[in-house]
């Protein structure tokens, strides 16, 4: 009777660490290689994924195929099949090999290569033509890698080669939602082919993507068998007998906390940035207010209070409850607090400016000042300690500008980047329940930047329900101000949103780098021109 016992491996693995993740195969190799007929690494594991611009390097070739080599003779007691890059004379291929007692039984190359959002496969390489199928004790397993299974017809042709399951391995980023993606493309696949399918993915922070983890098997009549952790590493034994599969390790969860996957892969974002650029700790101005306290929260899950300073830098209109609820907050999270008003700061630069500024009416220029002074302090940190500062703004934010470049901009990794300000509320309230955390007036109050006196977000921007929509009709689904404006918006507040998030693209193309969880994000998924008179187009069309 055929049977198998799988190890999967839904590990971390670093871009360009081609000896460490190869330490961390081995490692595996060694400590699961006796209990099972097969190992199971995820796509580009040796090299981690994406490697970019690192797979134009010759030198990287070299050391990917020592690494095949030293992975192949340590599989003695089983197989081991993994993702890599591999040269072919002079192509390149997403490949995922078979690797055993110092030979490679099969070699797979990846069919359909991604070229959409944050993917840019088709960049580097070749695209594969041909169907694998490897056996092993009398059990023919197909062979896929992630995008081969969106589609139907590389699966359509392996089930014409009496398979008896598929192993799809995966680098699959997170965003909203796509858990039920997957699901639903699973379900579609097993539905076409009848064929049972085992979905690997790669776990960890990638600069700005996440890759969840959270693996999948499914049997043949579309039922989800098993669900590994998501955003967790994990390693898991999957026996196929009498053509089913069994894994008790990790039973399918009964529901998903949309609101707990967005956070756990905020958090991974961060730990995985600060440890793997090798920062002691971060540091981040803390307000008062609701995106600095969630961003605070994130940092202290990700690394521990001990890696996180807290700096509140008040001026004449923060306000008494600001200072207040930051300081609660960092001493219920228990990290190193400090308090350096700037306003010392800002009279000596105004000193400086005013005969330049002879004649000219107060405006925005002396509230960016204040935000500017702040960056200096926080960077000035960073310089001193080596720690990383973290940035506090949220999606909404960098959409319309309402950011200061050189101030609270300032800083290498911007957390809730992507995060919209509604969904800020809502992740704040979520890390409320896991334990006293974010005071509550901080959730309640409305929000300010307290650049001037009594100010609100509100007196300038849209109402941030109506705002936060707006936005993903024009920045995710591309719609027209037009049919915006028909789906029940006032046409002054899209026209005056469209032109503020037109305008800004200067600003996010300086802004530092951060963990992707919508459908569309600044940065590898949306790519607009700096220098562009679309919207001038669009006014002379009424649009």
């Amino acid at each position: 009777m055929a049977e198998l016992n799988l190890c999967l491996a839904q590990l971390d693995f670093t871009v360009g660490a081609i000896h460490n993740n190869t330490a961390l195969i081995l490692k595996t190799i060694r400590e699961q290689g006796q209990q099972h007929d097969i190992i199971v690494f995820p796509e580009l594991a040796i090299t981690g994924y994406p490697p970019e611009d690192l797979l134009l390097r010759n030198d990287l070739s070299q050391a990917v195929d020592n690494a095949v080599e030293q992975i192949s003779a340590a599989a003695s007691d089983c197989v081991v099949i993994v993702g890599h890059p591999q040269h072919v004379g002079g192509e390149l291929f997403n490949a995922m090999s078979v690797l055993h007692r110092g030979e490679c039984l099969l070699r797979y190359f990846k069919q359909r290569l991604p070229n959409h959002g944050v993917f840019d496969e088709q960049r580097y390489f070749i695209p594969g033509h041909e169907s694998q199928v490897f056996e092993w004790h009398g059990v023919r397993i197909g062979l896929q890698i992630c995008e081969d299974l969106w589609h139907p017809e590389p699966l359509q042709r392996l089930a014409e080669d009496d398979i008896d399951f598929v192993l799809s391995i995966n680098a699959s980023p997170y965003e909203l939602n796509k858990h039920e993606q997957r699901l639903g493309v699973l379900r579609q696949r097993v539905s076409e082919s009848s064929k049972p399918i085992v979905y690997l993915n790669n776990c960890g922070g990638q600069d700005e993507l996440v890759f969840d983890g959270h693996s999948l098997v499914m049997d043949d009549d579309g039922q989800l068998l098993a669900e590994l952790p998501h955003c967790q590493t994990a390693l898991t034994s999957l026996s196929y007998k009498s053509s089913r599969f069994q894994c008790e390790s990790f039973p399918p969860r009964k529901s998903q906390n949309d609101l707990a996957n967005v956070y756990d892969a905020l958090v991974l974002a961060v730990r995985d940035y600060v440890t793997k650029n090798g920062f002691p700790g971060v540091v981040l101005g803390l307000s008062g207010g609701i995106d600095s306290a969630l961003t605070l929260a994130i940092a202290v899950d990700a690394l521990g209070a001990d890696k996180v300073q807290a700096v509140m830098m008040p001026f004449r209109y923060t306000s008494d409850m600001s200072l207040e609820d930051a300081e609660k907050q960092a001493n219920t999270l228990g990290v190193q607090y400090d308090s350096v008003p700037i306003e010392p700061m800002f009279d000596q630069f105004m000193q400086q400016l005013t005969p330049l500024f002879k004649g000219a009416e107060t405006d925005t220029t002396e509230e960016n000042l204040q935000s500017r002074c702040r960056g200096v302090l926080l960077m000035a940190l960073s310089n001193k300690t080596g720690s990383l500062v973290l940035t506090t703004g949220n999606k909404s934010e960098m959409a319309v500008g309402y950011a200061t470049l050189y101030g609270d901009m300032c800083g290498g990794f911007a957390p809730i980047k992507d995060v919209p300000k509604l969904l800020v509320y809502q992740l704040a309230e979520y890390r409320n329940t896991l334990g006293d955390c974010i005071p509550q007036r901080v959730i309640d109050r409305p929000p300010s930047a307290e650049l001037a006196p009594d100010q609100v977000d509100s007196d300038s921007l849209p109402d941030y329900g109506d705002l936060d929509r707006i936005l993903a009709l024009y920045v995710e689904r591309d719609w027209s101000v037009t049919d915006i404006v028909a789906a029940g918006f006032s046409e002054e507040d899209v026209r005056r949103v469209v032109r503020l998030v037109d305008l800004n693209e200067y600003k996010r193309r300086q802004s530092a780098v951060g963990p992707k969880v919508t459908p569309r994000n600044f940065g590898k998924d949306r790519r607009y021109p700096i220098t562009s008179h679309y919207r001038y187009e669009l006014q002379r069309q009424g649009q």
